[in-house]
């Protein structure tokens, strides 16, 4: 693969696989889960937290960075890496997500997309070779192409031209990406229709990338369309190369994922319920606001072995959340976190010791469950 990027599986367990992404930063484990890091930062995190957590990557949004502060800022600092402090790999996603967030207030066509900032208004254009040129100047380990994410309700014939604009959009990019020597990884599209995904899978392996992505899920589908529309894109792409799933990942997202085949994850998850009060814990969720919390002095969760559960109780943690004190976000993102780290490790070992169907039904045995 393209700058000493390297994919290897040492063990499986059906069509999920275990094994490890070489990059020149460093090695990342998969299955692995990436911390969303959309300016740079993981919100209110640290990078030697972060690293300190286990982490082995962590993503950023080219999209965002793009806009402010500006890739030339971020270059002028040794890329993300020297501006950030974090010295690790990184993925940065080109932001096809965020247009598609954009879609009241953008325009697409052939040549890219043309939006209004959502932060000052200012009419932006981006294209393939653009998206590629900020990616590199950002210093990303892992690129990713500009795509087209349709919205769920749009009709089949909309989201196949839809999937050949973005198969057209990742041969550019594969053009503009030249000699770069990071990673670059095209993104399967084509809503919950398995032909249309077959149809793009083999247009991007026809066009070769050094991973693959599915995107444009977790956009409004239902769970049984997300789910089966996640099986059929993975088993439509190389074993040979890493697949990764696009901004989806509850933890049993992720475990039934893993069981396809999947081998990358990323979302908001973690951080985003930390900050209104819910952690995930080997019980359930565990809901912080909850008078009840006044007076549990004791983890939230005595089975965890983060510095968050190491040091605080319930009783305060709930108080300083209640009191819109800002190390309450801290401490239960650092906790959601180290929650996500256990939960690749412990997938990654059932892979490896052949019972991941087990690990999975006792995952997915806590969705939706309160723990107390």
């Amino acid at each position: 693969m393209k700058g000493g990027m390297k994919f290897s599986v040492s063990a499986v367990c059906g069509a999920a696989r275990a094994g490890r992404i070489e990059t020149p930063r460093g090695a990342v484990k998969t299955p692995a889960f990436m911390p969303v890091g959309t300016l740079g930062a993981v919100k209110g995190i640290t990078p030697a937290e972060l690293a300190a957590l286990g982490f082995d990557v962590m993503l950023a949004n080219a999209f965002h960075l793009w806009l402010r502060p500006g890739e030339d800022v971020v270059a002028a600092h040794g890329g993300l890496h020297g501006f950030s402090g974090w010295r690790r790999p990184v993925l940065t996603d080109s932001g096809g997500y965020q247009i598609f967030s954009l879609r009241k207030r953008r325009t697409l066509s052939e040549e890219g997309a043309v939006f209004f900032a959502p932060h000052n208004g200012e009419k932006r254009a981006l294209t393939p070779e653009l998206c590629m040129k900020i990616q590199n100047k950002l210093g990303a380990d892992i690129a990713m192409v500009l795509d087209d994410c349709p919205a769920p309700e749009n009709s089949y014939a909309e989201i196949e031209n839809s999937m050949r604009l973005s198969m057209r959009w990742a041969k550019r990019c594969k053009t503009a990406h030249g000699e770069n020597p990071a990673a670059l990884f095209g993104i399967v599209q084509g809503g919950v229709h398995e032909k249309l995904r077959a149809e793009s899978a083999a247009a991007l392996v026809e066009t070769g990338f050094d991973g693959y992505a599915i995107g444009g899920l977790a956009v409004g589908e239902s769970k049984t369309a997300f789910r089966e529309t996640t099986a059929a894109a993975a088993a439509a792409l190389p074993a040979a190369r890493p697949r990764y799933l696009m901004g989806a990942g509850t933890p049993a997202d992720i475990a039934r994922a893993v069981m396809c085949g999947v081998d990358m994850f990323d979302c908001v998850l973690p951080a985003r319920n930390a900050r209104n009060g819910y952690l995930f814990t080997g019980s359930g969720i565990l809901r912080m606001k909850n008078a009840q919390r006044r007076h549990e002095n004791f983890p939230p969760d005595e089975n965890c072995t983060c510095p968050v559960c190491r040091t605080y109780s319930r009783a305060y943690l709930r108080h300083l959340l209640t009191a819109n004190e800002m190390l309450a976000a801290r401490h239960m993102t650092v906790h959601n976190l180290a929650y996500y780290r256990a939960l690749m490790k412990k997938l990654r070992g059932a892979v490896k010791n052949g019972n991941l169907p087990a690990t999975v039904r006792e995952i997915e045995s806590l969705e939706d469950k309160s723990a107390g």
